[in-house]
């Protein structure tokens, strides 16, 4: 049974934080795999500046290359949308691997407004990775409310298969303050140049 940290995003681009954010997950949480879920399109975030899928899951493989880390278009094969389901149908299509969520300091203060968010937090465990500058935003989130009474110990982090579900853990990692926001200010047209 493989230990499978999931990443659904954008990628709009994959960047060498991605890379490195999934590699000490992968150690901080004993996992075999990162799979990263390139999103068709994230509800949450406008489509202006969105770069066309092809792009964004090339610029996902390319960055995962020679590294325990799958792009995945899960997501557009699958036909979900929503995070929420696009777990449920992970666990049903692999049934056989054990998998936690992963998400960045910066969306747990949108964890609220995420499809049936409660619910997804009772069928998978959340690491949660540290982004400079978000710490504070993420522990005052409004969905930390509920999910406060779930927190377990980063340093007990590689033993989440055993824990009961919500379960959410805050994991410490060495920060990089690569942004795909600022790439994308550097050269909107990214997707377009010839790789």
């Amino acid at each position: 049974m493989a230990r499978i940290g999931l990443l659904g995003g954008s990628f709009n681009p994959a960047h060498i934080g991605h890379r490195k954010v999934s590699l000490h997950a992968l150690r901080a949480l004993g996992l075999d795999e990162v799979w990263w879920l390139v999103s068709p399109g994230n509800p949450l975030k406008a489509k202006k500046g969105m770069a066309p899928y092809e792009a964004r899951l090339a610029s996902a493989r390319q960055m995962a290359a020679r590294a325990p880390i799958r792009a995945s278009d899960f997501e557009v094969k699958a036909g979900t949308r929503y995070t929420v389901d696009t777990i449920a149908a992970i666990r049903k299509r692999y049934d056989q691997h054990e998998f936690i969520w992963l998400m960045g300091e910066d969306t747990v203060a949108q964890f609220h407004q995420w499809k049936d968010w409660r619910k997804l937090a009772k069928s998978v465990p959340i690491a949660v990775l540290n982004r400079p500058g978000y710490k504070d935003d993420a522990r005052a989130a409004r969905a930390m409310g509920w999910l406060r009474w779930f927190v377990r110990p980063s340093a007990k982090a590689s033993e989440w298969t055993e824990w009961r579900l919500p379960a959410i853990t805050f994991l410490r990692l060495p920060p990089d303050p690569t942004s795909a926001t600022r790439l994308r200010a550097l050269n909107p047209d990214w997707h377009k140049d010839p790789a």
